[in-house]
């Protein structure tokens, strides 16, 4: 089965791993670029490559993000010279990121910096940029524009989120890659990532949002909210921002007309009204038994679509 799961932080690359353990190669992670940022002389692309290291079985779990076991020395001696210290690379992250800094240098993609980072490590799934050309998600809190990492690491996602902006989306496009991915699909999978900062830019991409509800095979998307919370990250106050409900309606509201099913957590307090195609199962990826048991339950609600 080709498997085709949207991804941006944590929840999506947690899924992702267990995708991957079911699938194998059949599996093709389009992952959110708007988190991208230029920073110690390299091209720093977090969510591609928190997919490619969970993928790979290199992630911190304990920090939740990095490579396990790797030391911090490169950046720690950059810091001493001046640079800045609040976004933290460990020296195998900074590798990657310089990596592909040079390969887009020299003219190269990012989907093809990409896949060779992915290669690198062993990933045995496909992870692709979700566009080549750059966006850049900004938020404004206290009525000052910032670039979405400074707002998750120096603000720690906390301040209440007054607007949100891609910059760049509208003459952004997502590449032949990620097109032909989702056309050839035989399950589409939105994951449980931030629904706005995350998935939005994915889905804001001109032409993704349609040929996600053109292609042939089911959509399935998959709520973050467990047992009514978000395990990490500031969901809440990005949905608020756009005036939607922090819960899974609120999360429905923003995907409506896309989805064929909606899969929310089992001890969910707040999943959609009856109108809709829901389906409740534990989402708690807390291991790689649940995340696997999880992708089977996705790839399971997929095939009773199509079986009608």
């Amino acid at each position: 089965m080709r498997c085709v799961l949207l991804a941006g932080g944590t929840g999506g690359a947690r899924l992702a791993e267990g995708f991957q353990q079911v699938v194998g190669p059949d599996l093709t992670v389009v992952a959110n670029t708007g988190d991208d940022i230029e920073i110690l002389g390299v091209h720093v692309s977090p969510d591609p490559d928190l997919v490619t290291w969970w993928l790979a079985g290199q992630i911190d779990e304990i920090r939740g993000w990095g490579i396990k076991d790797d030391s911090f020395r490169v950046f720690e001696r950059m810091t001493r010279f001046g640079a800045p210290s609040w976004l933290s690379l460990s020296d195998l992250d900074l590798a990657a990121c310089l990596y592909r800094k040079e390969f887009m240098a020299a003219g190269g993609r990012q989907t093809d910096a990409q896949e060779q980072i992915a290669r690198g490590v062993g990933a045995e799934a496909r992870v692709l940029p979700m566009s080549d050309d750059p966006v850049r998600t900004r938020v404004r809190t206290a009525g000052s524009w910032k670039d979405l990492q400074e707002f998750l690491i120096i603000e720690g996602g906390q301040p209440e989120v007054e607007a949100i902006e891609l910059e760049g989306i509208a003459e952004a496009k997502p590449t032949p890659e990620v097109l032909e991915a989702i056309a050839t699909a035989d399950l589409l999978v939105i994951g449980p990532s931030n629904p706005v900062i995350s998935i939005g830019p994915i889905l804001a991409l001109p032409g993704v949002r349609e040929a996600l509800i053109e292609a042939p095979a089911p959509v399935v998307a998959v709520s973050p909210y467990v047992a009514g919370k978000v395990i990490k990250g500031p969901t809440d106050n990005t949905m608020r921002a756009l005036g939607r409900s922090p819960d899974s309606r609120g999360v429905w509201s923003l995907y409506e007309g896309i989805p064929d099913v909606f899969v929310c957590d089992r001890e969910d307090p707040d999943p959609p009204s009856d109108s809709i195609r829901c389906f409740s199962t534990p989402t708690l990826m807390d291991s790689a038994r649940r995340r696997q048991a999880l992708a089977r339950s996705v790839i399971e609600v997929g095939r009773s679509v199509e079986e009608g």
